[in-house]
């Protein structure tokens, strides 16, 4: 009997394949390796004029790679790999951002060296450049290693010389086009940074000032006082009154001259003189009202320690003044207001007002601040001990009428996190004004994802009139200007620009800080090289990664860009403002200098962005607070769940950076992304999953032959219908899934791979399909189910490619080598529509879906009680009739065409089924509770929201909550009854001497009945005995205890086995008796 069962196992086509449950370390960085390979591959096989471009915004050479990196990169592969997919070539380059101040601070750190110590910026440049050098090398490696497929040969830097070059032809074109020019003007200033800012570079944190009450002498009030008076301002930055050089009311308000018992007579608007006696905290007495016209011919006068230029100083309209806060009188400093200073424009001019700003580049008073006294303020930082000084010095002159605490938004440098200031300086500025216009007439034509983007960059660009470009710092690409040594004009033109670019590609940019300063090659022809000298200023570093669209174009020619001259630009939310916003300027810049009647187009077709990384508490992540995730613990698993009580907990262990590719694809990216324990857990389950849904697709295609392919049509002749369904599922996933990747929405793709693996995959079809690939012999039915299963097979790997390509890389080297032959690599695969007869409909298959799920779960249902009462093993020790009220049982709506009774034995994985009508009396008793039921919970549920609306307690409700799971108990209870009494008019099968039988029952709509229908299944015990081979209950006992018991399909099949045995023995006899 042994040897007979050793032989009937030997007889079956048990899957097998060496795929295993995690990538070995040694095998990913052969399969990392391959990503160069394919980016090769493609750009030699796919055409070049179907290319899709998706240009790089350049990450920071700036430490280590963190979860934004990861979620930036591994997105961006994933939309290239999703057009690689499609059949286009596709031109991903990476770039690196490598000037500017942190870089430089770096280099200040790593050598010991203090800003402001008169440090050789020959050196500064030295060690920045090798910093960032070093960055982009580790950067590259950690990119690389996530399986990112681009051109790494050919990277670009902003710190490379072909680079700079380009960048200085875009500068030269905007000089030419009248955009650039200098001027000494209130830009934002980083004390902290010691440089200029762009709005980029700003931040708003909350911060606390000290909010004061100052009064300015009015000499001669129009209608005539008796009395001094003094003009009451309001103002959050006390420091800046040494610069203050102007009043501003609202024409259109009514102001009140009104006196104070302490501080005497003064002026208010009428609308802020509630405000104005709670910081008095007295009735000021109101003497008249005065038109805010009446006081634009007034003049007042500040304190004498801040100099000359603060007398007699003028009081002027300005809308900005409103009636919301302080007292609707404003105290205007141009040197450290831009709203001051536009206001003032017409006083400037006129000479009337100066721009003072008495502050140095690391937020210090200078002697100008009290000129006749420098001590007083000299030295003191603005923030700190010069704001203390001043209040002081109002203090002692009777000038300050009161202080307190005001916590409000502040800007802070986004480096440093410290606070700015606005300050007046000498800026290069492009003037955004003019390119308005082109601008935002372009992004009519580029597609936007989010869709919110373009309102947004509109609102940006809109908002914007110019863009302070210069920067105080060694480290960057220097603004090419000349400067009259005497005078200090520049001279910044397109002849003194080309004349300096070419001594820039013979010499180096370096040669700029290095070459002598009075070295005259530098100074073009026609200027005295004893006169001139050279400019420190640095480009601000939006304006050099603002230019890398220049890598795209051709800048030597004066041909018109006709298009974007890339797909897509991707990166985070915050380059509206930053990285989008400069490119856009730049380009539109260059192709009206170059084409001034032509339209102009933005350098990017579709513009696509993605939210911040956050903890599991929805928390920005931050060293600070410690919350900060590496790409690392993502791809390892953050925290190891504790074992179960039996010892068998599951462990995270390491998946590869698929892991960490399959986190960022999971989350939606177009807001912010959160990353948690549970989040992590939840990615490594569906890697675990994918992996074993591949082992086990490739141990049943072990042996499988493509050229066996079995067509649709056959499938249906031939009353497979179980594989036609499971065709039409993989179809309609496939195309969901593809429309998805195309849109981006790589999460909801995977939502739905994810459903259909569990349910249409593992929970149905590779059930249903086992008994077929390991017992059929060469058998058409076995065909039809390798040929399903290697259809699936490519399209997992077609959808799963583009989000986890190592580990499709790695199903390729497992695939038998007659489905490698005949299929392709996957990732060279064109991954086409999937054919329409797949699609097509099966007549009355809509309908059976949702019944056989119903079905199925009562099966299920029912088999676990036997299960439970240990009557039951596997599923197909049993028998199973489904009983009907409501149906023919022969209609199509249950059994679709093409539908027979194995299909129903396939999918419920029993040994048999029968399809009856059952009985009619037992469906009007399951029926008549379920009303009762219904009706009785109905009522329960009315007499909560009562309780519930007289304040119940908790405890009132938990036993409502108990009172109703009994309730429902009791109607259980009862249908059992019910279905016991059915169960004793079936017939009963006796199975290793026990009679049993489990029922459950459900509701099915009907196509054809009215309303709803009811069904109920019974399982019970087989009535034919156990095949050794396939254990389906559908043999005869055996003629003898030493014969196993088979049945009719096992025995043809070994009967065929044993005849092709005795052919090959026979052969070999006779070569034998031949030799």
């Amino acid at each position: 009997m042994n040897e007979a069962l050793k032989f009937l196992k030997s007889t079956l086509r048990l899957p097998s394949s060496k795929f295993p449950p995690r990538p070995p370390p040694e095998a990913l960085a052969k399969y990392i390796s391959r990503c160069d390979d394919l980016y090769a591959w493609q750009s030699r096989e796919r055409p070049a004029d179907d290319t899709f471009t998706l240009h790089d915004g350049p990450p920071y050479a700036n430490g280590d790679l963190h979860v934004g990196h990861a979620l930036n990169k591994i997105t961006k592969d994933i939309i290239c790999r999703t057009k690689l997919a499609q059949g286009k070539r596709v031109n991903y380059v990476p770039g690196w951002d490598c000037h500017g101040l942190p870089i430089e601070l770096k280099a200040f750190e790593k050598n010991g060296w203090e800003r402001g110590q008169g440090v050789d910026p020959v050196k500064i440049r030295g060690a920045a450049r090798g910093f960032a050098a070093k960055a982009v090398e580790k950067q590259m490696k950690g990119f690389r290693s996530w399986g990112v497929m681009a051109d790494w040969a050919h990277h670009w830097k902003t710190m490379d010389k072909e680079f700079e070059l380009r960048q200085l032809t875009v500068f030269k074109a905007m000089v030419e086009n009248g955009l650039i020019s200098r001027r000494h003007k209130p830009v934002f200033w980083s004390p902290s940074s010691q440089t200029a800012l762009a709005e980029a570079e700003i931040e708003r944190d909350w911060h606390v000032s000290t909010a004061a009450l100052v009064k300015f002498r009015i000499p001669a009030l129009v209608g005539g006082s008796a009395e001094p008076v003094h003009a009451v301002i309001w103002t959050t930055t006390p420091w800046t009154l040494p610069a203050n050089q102007a009043i501003a009311i609202n024409q259109n308000f009514k102001y009140l001259l009104v006196r104070s018992k302490k501080h005497g007579n003064m002026i208010v608007a009428h609308s802020r003189l509630q405000y104005l006696n709670e910081q008095l905290e007295e009735e000021a007495e109101i003497l008249k009202v005065i038109p805010g016209n009446d006081l634009l011919d007034c003049t007042y006068s500040g304190l004498s320690q801040f100099g000359e230029d603060a007398l007699n100083r003028p009081i002027i309209h300005a809308d900005f003044v409103t009636e919301e806060d302080g007292t609707g009188l404003v105290h205007c400093a141009p040197g450290h207001g831009e709203d001051d200073y536009y206001a003032l424009q017409e006083f400037i001019s006129s000479g009337r007002v100066a721009i003072k700003a008495p502050v140095n580049d690391k937020g210090e008073y200078t002697d100008a601040a009290s000129p006749a006294e420098p001590s007083l303020l000299a030295g003191k930082y603005v923030f700190d001990a010069g704001n203390k000084a001043v209040l002081d010095l109002l203090r002692s002159e009777n000038a300050l009428v009161s202080t307190y605490n005001f916590k409000h938004k502040y800007p802070i440098d986004w480096r440093t996190k410290k606070p700015i200031m606005i300050r007046a300086t000498a800026q290069w500025f492009a003037d955004v004004s003019k390119l308005k216009g082109d601008v935002l007439a372009s992004l009519d034509d580029v597609s936007f994802i989010p869709g919110t983007g373009k309102s947004r960059l509109q609102s940006f660009v809109d908002h914007r009139n110019e863009w302070c470009i210069s920067r105080q710092r060694a480290w960057g690409v220097p603004i090419p200007a000349l400067y009259h040594k005497e005078t200090n004009d520049a001279v910044l033109s397109s002849e003194s620009i080309e004349h300096i670019t070419n001594v820039v590609r013979e010499r180096g940019i370096d040669a700029w800080w290095s070459d002598p300063p009075n070295d005259p090659a530098w100074v073009m022809p026609g200027l005295s090289a004893e006169d001139y000298v050279r400019g420190t200023d640095t480009m601000d570093v939006w304006f050099d990664s603002g230019t890398s669209w220049s890598l795209m174009a051709n800048l030597d020619a004066r041909n018109t860009q006709t298009k974007a001259l890339a797909n897509v630009y991707f990166e985070g939310s915050d380059q509206h403002r930053g990285w989008f916003q400069s490119s856009i300027l730049t380009n539109i810049a260059f192709q009206k200098a170059m084409n001034p009647t032509t339209k102009a187009y933005a350098p990017f077709a579709e513009l696509v962005t993605h939210g911040f990384t956050l903890d599991g508490q929805g928390k920005k992540m931050s060293k600070s607070i410690g919350n900060v995730v590496s790409p690392e613990q993502i791809i390892a698993g953050l925290t190891p769940q504790p074992p179960k009580a039996s010892g068998k907990g599951r462990v995270l262990h390491p998946l590869g950076p698929d892991a960490l590719r399959l986190w960022a694809a999971t989350g939606d990216w177009t807001s912010d992304v959160t990353i948690s324990d549970k989040v992590v857990t939840n990615v490594h389950k569906s890697l675990d999953k994918y992996r074993v849904t591949f082992k086990v697709l490739l141990g049943m295609l072990s042996d499988f032959n493509p050229q066996k392919l079995v067509g649709v049509d056959r499938m249906l002749d031939n009353g497979f219908l179980i594989h036609r369904i499971a065709l039409l599922q993989l179809g309609e996933v496939v195309e969901r899934v593809r429309h998805l990747m195309h849109n981006y929405e790589f999460h909801k793709a995977l939502a739905h791979i994810n459903e259909y693996l569990a349910k249409s995959v593992s929970s149905f079809y590779l059930e249903s399909v086992k008994d077929s690939i390991y017992c059929d012999g060469d058998a058409l039915r076995r065909d039809v189910a390798q040929t399903v299963l290697y259809h699936i097979f490519c399209q997992l790997q077609h959808m799963l490619g583009p989000i986890t390509p190592l580990l499709i890389e790695e199903t390729y080297d497992f695939t038998p080598e007659a489905i490698k032959d005949f299929a392709g690599h996957p990732h060279q695969r064109v991954w086409d529509p999937v054919s329409e007869e797949w699609l097509r409909d099966i007549a009355g298959w809509t309908e059976f879906d949702s019944h056989m799920m119903q079905i199925n779960t009562c099966v299920k249902a029912a088999q676990e009680r036997a299960r439970a009462d240990k009557l039951l093993g596997q599923s197909l020790a049993c028998e199973v009739e489904i009983c009907l009220e409501g149906y023919d049982v022969n209609a199509k709506d249950l059994t679709p065409e093409h539908m027979n009774i194995s299909n129903w034995e396939d999918m419920l994985v029993v040994s048999k089924v029968k399809i009856s009508s059952g009985n009619e009396e037992v469906f009007d008793q399951l029926k008549a509770l379920r009303s009762a039921r219904e009706a009785e919970e109905a009522n329960q549920r009315a007499v909560n929201e009562v309780i519930q609306r007289s304040n119940a307690t908790e405890g009132n409700e938990l036993e409502l909550s108990e009172s109703d799971a009994k309730r429902r108990e009791v109607f259980w209870d009862e249908e059992r009854e019910v279905l016991k009494a059915a169960i004793a008019r079936q017939d009963v099968n006796e199975h290793e001497g026990q009679a049993w039988a489990f029922c459950e029952w459900t509701e099915l709509e009907s196509a054809t009945t009215e309303g709803r229908a009811l069904a109920y299944v019974l399982v019970r015990p087989p009535s034919e005995d156990k095949c050794a081979r396939c254990w389906r209950y559908a043999a005869s006992k055996p003629a003898g205890a030493d014969t196993p018991a088979l049945c009719g399909r096992c025995q043809g099949v070994v009967g065929e086995i044993r005849s092709d045995q005795a052919k090959i023995e026979e052969n070999e006899k006779k070569q034998a008796h031949a030799s």
